[in-house]
């Protein structure tokens, strides 16, 4: 079970957003590289970092920031945010990524999700945002007619590495992740689900540990990290003595 620390950028700093609104930015490191390399020392072993502005603009836009976090730490990371074309995926892999997320291309073109899949196998994870149980699309400025599970269940067999699924209601407001959708999801594909948006203190971890969660890869968190709402290291410990037991 793995925890990610998030790195959101916005305008090349490390920053939270609120319910997903790009206006309701808290900026909580200016230097993102540094922040990565902080995250690696408190003994996390994977690093979640997605392009804000990318998001909204369909390209990347803090790629030098992504770069200079690549460069700070020996981790790996997974990049979500505005990359949409079998060139980008290419082009950020051959830097040092070690998973790309796509997000709003695994809507309008879920082939291409499927091609990227067979040329770079382990790499290619599907970010599915959620806002009242439908996909959003285009940095959660867009709702589709999707459901969640019906997203998911087109790649089935396609070699996804994994699916970020994310509720957009609770994403950076600390009330809890979305547990009951969240495993229900991870419960309708054989795709390794990573939950997000919500996660607000020690007891989300805890219930990361539950039986009916130990399917699930792992969990994202990013307020309640800056916030010190969650102890790295009290969060890392139970994760480390449930992977024991």
């Amino acid at each position: 079970m793995i925890l990610f620390p998030a790195i959101d950028l916005k305008d090349g700093q490390c920053v939270r957003l609120k319910l997903g609104d790009m206006d309701q930015a808290t900026i909580y490191n200016p230097d993102p590289a540094a922040q990565a390399l902080a995250f690696e020392n408190q003994g996390f072993e994977w690093l979640h970092v997605v392009d804000l502005n990318g998001a909204f603009a369909g390209e990347s836009v803090n790629g030098a920031a992504v770069e200079a976090i690549l460069k700070a730490t020996k981790n790996p990371v997974q990049l979500g945010g505005g990359i949409r074309t079998l060139e980008h995926i290419e082009a950020w892999l051959s830097k040092g990524l070690t998973r790309v997320i796509l997000g709003t291309v695994a809507v309008r073109n879920p082939e291409l999700v499927k091609e990227a899949c067979r040329n770079f196998p382990g790499h290619i994870a599907v970010g599915i945002d959620a806002k009242g149980g439908r996909v959003a699309v285009e940095g959660w400025a867009e709702a589709s007619e999707l459901g969640v599970i019906e997203l998911a269940k087109k790649f089935e067999g396609a070699g996804v590495s994994a699916i970020v699924y994310t509720d957009i209601d609770r994403d950076g407001i600390l009330t809890g992740i979305n547990w009951d959708s969240t495993i229900e999801l991870a419960d309708a594909v054989s795709i390794p689900v990573i939950a997000s948006g919500g996660l607000a203190s020690i007891a989300d971890i805890v219930r990361m540990t539950m039986p009916d969660a130990k399917k699930l890869e792992g969990a994202i968190s990013g307020r309640a990290l800056y916030d010190g709402r969650v102890d790295p290291a009290e969060a890392l410990a139970i994760l480390r003595e449930a992977s024991a037991g």
